[in-house]
């Protein structure tokens, strides 16, 4: 098993976790079925009409802001 350390802005963090224990799971197990759902599904997220070649759309700047 590979490790990812996935760093997310504390609005979504809070977000996932509350997510995660309402379907009563781990943050850690909810995240995994959350990307396999994205990897599996017939369109790919947060491009148009599921074209994987079109550029994802950017939030934000872009980059993580650095502690």
């Amino acid at each position: 098993m590979k490790q990812v350390n996935l760093r997310l802005p504390d609005d979504l963090h809070e977000q996932a976790r509350a997510a995660a224990e309402a379907d009563d799971r781990s943050l850690n197990s909810w995240l995994i079925a959350a990307v396999r759902r994205a990897v599996t599904s017939d369109k790919t997220p947060n491009r148009p009409e599921g074209d994987s070649t079109a550029p994802a759309p950017l939030r934000g700047s872009g980059h993580s802001p650095r502690p």
